[in-house]
């Protein structure tokens, strides 16, 4: 049985709709409820929307009484005149990329059709109707609630979902046990694509900034994702436990305890040089199996470099205190 909940949005729909008829009929206006109708056509989830919602529709509207004017006083008032009207308003709203504006300038056009003559009294009548139902909606999506528990709480979840992977990886290096089902991979790539929408919603309820530092933090992961990804059947693909596999599950179980929001990549980037400089300054392979062991670990920290180049390039929340004393 689905849960029974009432959001935000629901909640600034039930306060606004009211109040908008409350001052459409306080002034007198002809067809006032259908301010609270616009009202709730222009509640939306993030502040950028509801200034995009509210210009649409306004412009549409606008232009609506135009249409409205040309083919009902200009021809007749007649169920035709609506749907000549409407093959061409709707085109047209369309290509100035107005379309969210019909459904409310379809409320306007029925009213000044209903009226059977349209006046600058009437005209006025509908503006203030469509300017009260916008203002309404305008002032009650100022707010927005913050997304930032939500977004800290994607964070840490993906972040543990890479340290279980890597833990996987550094048991089947020392073990080589590939009992793994790898439902950390299906749960990881949810979280990041649920992560970025919310993050992107996140841009829109900032009206003067235009990017979002857990923007960048979920996408920086998903690229690190990829790597991840691409690097398991490589890790899979080493049959023979070689010395080097010691040494690389060390390195690997280092970099899983420091996975955090901060930017300490250039340190792992060197102990990473210096593990590879080890590995060259060690005897040459001497068997078939021992040398493609070695060279699937040496294809894996080649990906892994590539997986802290990734992370090395974002600045990190330097404002984050728990990511800070972490290292």
């Amino acid at each position: 049985m689905p849960k029974f909940s009432i959001g935000y949005r629901t909640v600034k729909t039930a306060i606004g709709t009211p109040i908008a008829i409350f001052i459409a009929q306080l002034l007198g206006l002809e067809n006032y409820v259908s301010a609270g109708i616009i009202t709730v056509l222009c509640i939306q989830v993030t502040k950028k929307k509801s200034f995009q919602s509210a210009w649409s529709r306004f412009f549409a509207c606008s232009i609506a009484i135009v249409f409205c004017i040309i083919f009902f006083e200009g021809l007749f008032y007649h169920p035709i005149s609506i749907a000549l009207l409407l093959l061409l308003f709707i085109p047209t709203t369309v290509m100035l990329k107005v379309k969210d504006g019909i459904v409310t300038s379809t409320v306007i056009i029925l009213h000044l059709y209903s009226s059977g003559n349209i006046t600058v009294q009437l005209i006025i009548n509908e503006l203030l109707l469509i300017i009260i139902g916008i203002s309404v909606a305008l002032v009650l999506n100022m707010y927005m609630p913050s997304l930032e528990h939500k977004l800290k709480q994607y964070r840490k979840e993906i972040e543990q979902q890479f340290s279980v992977i890597f833990a996987e990886i550094i048991n089947f290096l020392l073990n080589g046990d590939s009992s793994w089902d790898g439902k950390e991979i299906a749960v990881t790539a949810e979280l990041l694509e649920e992560a970025k929408t919310l993050a992107l919603r996140n841009v829109e309820n900032q009206v003067l900034r235009h990017e979002d530092l857990y923007y960048q933090y979920f996408k920086m992961r998903e690229k690190q994702f990829e790597i991840i990804e691409r690097v398991l059947p490589t890790v899979a693909s080493i049959s023979t436990n070689v010395e080097q596999a010691k040494i690389v599950a060390d390195f690997i179980e280092d970099l899983r305890n420091h996975i955090h929001p901060g930017n300490t990549a250039r340190q792992y980037l060197r102990k990473l040089h210096q593990l590879s400089n080890q590995f060259r300054e060690m005897p040459l392979p001497e068997t078939r199996e021992e040398f493609e062991a070695r060279a699937s670990l040496l294809h894996f920290l080649n990906e892994m470099e590539r997986y802290l180049i990734i992370k090395s390039q974002f600045k990190g929340f330097s404002n984050d205190k728990s990511a800070l004393s972490k290292k």
